[in-house]
């Protein structure tokens, strides 16, 4: 695994179900909730954050970050990300 899983809770519920009731620190609704970071590069980490009252998947990496609604998408851009760390 080239990625840290850093909020494991939030992380599988993501997988199976929707993340709408999960609640945030004043923090992470500012900064965004952080999931996974890479291990090569800690610049890349996929978020869950909050937009205009929604839920939203966010990848980050050095000063670029793609927001997602679903999770397969954001994770399919995180995961590729990571490939092209890796490298």
């Amino acid at each position: 695994m080239n990625y840290r899983i850093s909020n494991k809770q939030v992380f599988e519920q993501a997988q199976l179900r929707s993340v709408s009731d999960v609640p945030f620190t004043e923090e992470e609704l500012q900064n965004g909730m952080r999931l996974a970071v890479a291990k090569e590069d800690p610049t890349l980490a996929l978020y869950l954050v909050e937009v205009d009252g929604q839920r939203k998947f966010e990848v980050r990496w050095d000063d670029s970050h793609e927001l997602f609604t679903g999770w397969y998408s954001a994770w399919e851009n995180f995961t590729w990300c990571l490939d092209i760390a890796g490298n």
